[in-house]
C-alpha cells in the first residue's frame, strides 16, 4: 500500500493541464466492443481504472496498440466470449467498477454478457437495476448468481421500445443506449442521463454509424442499425479534476492557471465555486486563479446560510462535494453540504476534524462547514482515503496545512488522477510517494 507524505503550507504557482475525463473513458473505452472496426480513442487519462478496463479488453481479445501519449487504437474483431465466465475474469471484473459498462455493447453484438458484481468507490449502496431492467425492456433476460455474486445476461432478439428509467442513472444510461443502438426498431429512453460522458458515447457511437437524437436532454432516442463502424474519438478533459485544481489554488492561496478546460461543458462547477467567494478569471479556454488571502461564502438573499447540493445534470456533480466541503474550511463564512446521493461520502470528514477544521457532521448525507477565514491554521496528520474523491480532497488539506501530513492507500487516489504528485511538484507542491 502506498502513501503520500505531504509538506503543507506552501504556495503553489503555475500552470496545470486536466487529464482526460475519467467517467468518460470507462464508458468510451467499453463502446469498442461493439464494432468489429478499428477504433481510435485520444486524451485518455493515464490512471489506475482506466488501465485495467483496457487490460480487460486485451484480455477478452481486443487488439491494443498505444499510438502516443494517451493515445490507443483498439479492434476488436476477435472476441473470445469464455473468457467472460473464467476465475480471473471473475476476479478483474469485480475489482473494477467500470466493469459494468462492457455489458451493454456485448449484448448488441453478440446476444449475451456476464459480469461479477461490480467493485469500486466504497460510498454507499450503487445498484445496478437500472441496467438490468433496462437490458430487460429491450428483451434481455438474467440470472443472478447470489453465491457467486455474478449476473448471466442473455438477449437473442433485442427490441426497441419505450422506457422511463427509474434513476438518471449515467453509466446505466450509457450501457442501455449502446445496447439499443443495434436493437430492432425505435428505443426511447426518458430520464436519461445528460451529462457531459453520456453526450461524448452519443456523439461517438453516431460518427460510428448510430442514429441517436436527443443528445443533452433527458429524452433520447435511439434508431437501431444493423452495425455499426470505426470512429476517432478524443476525449473532454475531466472536469472533476478542473474543480479539484479550483479548490486546490483556493485552499493554499496559490495562482495556478488551468490549461484548456473546456469550459462550455463545465456547467455549474465554476458558478458554485464562484459563490465560495472564489474570483476567477476566463482567458479563452484556460481558468486563471490568483492567489487569494482570503475568500467570503455568500449567502441566500435573506441573509441564510448557503447550501451546496449535488444533483444529476445539470445540477452540481456529486464527485466534487468532498472538494467543496475541504475548500470551504479555509472561507470565511459558513455553508450547509448536501450530498444526498451516496450515505458514506462524507465520513473522511473525521480527519479534517482532526487536523483543526470546523466541521458538523449532521448525518451521512449534510455537513455544516464553519468557515475558519485562516485564522485556525490546519494542521498536518496521518489518514487513509476511502475512496477516489475523498483521497483528493484530504492531499489538497493537507497541502494547506501546516506540517507534515501521510495519507495512506493512495491507490485510491491513483485511481482517478493521472501522476498527481509529479504534476502538483512542478507548480511547488513539496509530495514525497513512498511505496
Amino acid at each position: 500500500m502506498g502513501s503520500f507524505k505531504v509538506t503543507g503550507g506552501k504556495t503553489l504557482k503555475g500552470e496545470i493541464t486536466p487529464q482526460g475525463a475519467k467517467n468518460e473513458a470507462l464508458q468510451i473505452l467499453s463502446a469498442v466492443l461493439i464494432t468489429e472496426e478499428e477504433v481510435h480513442i485520444s486524451n485518455i487519462p493515464v490512471i489506475r481504472d482506466v488501465m485495467k478496463l483496457i487490460e480487460l479488453l486485451g484480455d477478452l481479445g481486443v487488439e491494443t496498440r498505444k499510438t502516443g501519449e494517451g493515445a490507443y487504437t483498439f479492434r476488436a474483431r476477435n472476441i473470445n466470449l469464455e473468457y467472460l465466465i473464467s476465475d480471473d475474469f471473475k476476479k478483474k471484473g469485480a475489482s473494477l467498477r467500470g466493469s459494468i459498462m462492457i455489458i451493454g455493447p456485448l449484448l448488441a453484438r453478440f446476444g449475451k454478457a456476464y459480469i461479477p458484481e461490480p467493485g469500486g468507490d466504497k460510498i454507499g449502496r450503487r445498484p445496478v437495476d437500472t441496467h438490468l431492467r433496462g437490458f430487460e425492456a429491450l428483451g434481455a433476460s438474467f440470472e443472478h448468481e447470489h453465491s457467486d455474486r455474478f449476473y448471466r445476461i442473455n438477449a437473442s432478439n433485442l427490441k426497441g421500445t419505450d422506457m422511463v428509467l427509474d434513476e438518471a442513472s449515467v453509466t446505466g444510461t450509457a450501457n442501455i443506449v449502446m445496447a439499443a443502438c443495434l436493437a430492432k426498431g425505435t428505443t426511447t429512453i426518458y430520464n436519461a442521463a445528460c451529462e457531459p460522458y453520456v453526450q461524448q458515447l452519443c456523439r461517438m457511437l453516431n460518427s460510428m454509424g448510430a442514429k441517436i437524437t436527443g443528445i443533452g436532454s433527458n429524452l433520447l432516442t435511439i434508431e437501431g442499425v444493423d452495425k455499426l463502424g470505426g470512429c476517432s474519438h478524443r476525449m473532454l478533459p475531466d472536469m472533476i479534476e478542473i474543480g479539484s485544481f479550483i479548490g486546490l489554488a483556493a485552499t493554499t492561496q496559490s495562482e495556478i492557471t488551468i490549461k484548456n478546460c473546456a469550459i462550455p461543458h463545465l456547467g455549474v462547477i465554476p458558478k458554485v465555486f464562484q459563490r465560495m467567494g472564489i474570483e476567477m478569471e476566463f482567458r479563452g479556454d484556460d481558468i486563471f486563479l490568483p492567489a487569494q488571502p482570503s475568500y467570503k461564502i455568500d449567502t441566500l438573499i435573506d441573509g441564510s446560510i448557503l447550501t451546496i447540493k449535488d444533483g444529476i445534470w445539470p445540477a452540481f456533480t456529486p464527485d466534487l462535494i468532498s472538494v467543496a466541503l475541504v475548500t470551504a474550511t479555509q472561507a470565511k463564512g459558513s455553508v450547509l453540504i448536501h450530498q444526498w446521493m451516496f450515505e458514506s461520502r462524507l465520513f473522511f470528514v473525521d480527519n479534517l476534524i482532526d487536523m483543526g477544521a470546523k466541521i458538523i457532521l449532521c448525518d451521512p448525507h449534510r455537513a455544516v462547514v464553519i468557515g475558519s477565514n485562516r485564522e485556525t491554521k490546519l494542521r498536518g496528520i496521518t489518514m487513509s482515503s476511502p475512496d477516489i474523491r475523498a483521497g483528493v480532497s484530504m492531499l489538497i488539506a493537507a497541502l494547506a496545512a501546516q506540517g507534515n501530513s501521510t495519507i495512506h492507500n493512495i491507490e485510491q487516489i491513483d485511481r482517478g488522477y493521472q501522476y498527481i504528485d509529479q504534476r502538483l511538484k512542478a507548480i511547488g507542491a513539496e509530495i514525497t510517494r513512498m511505496d
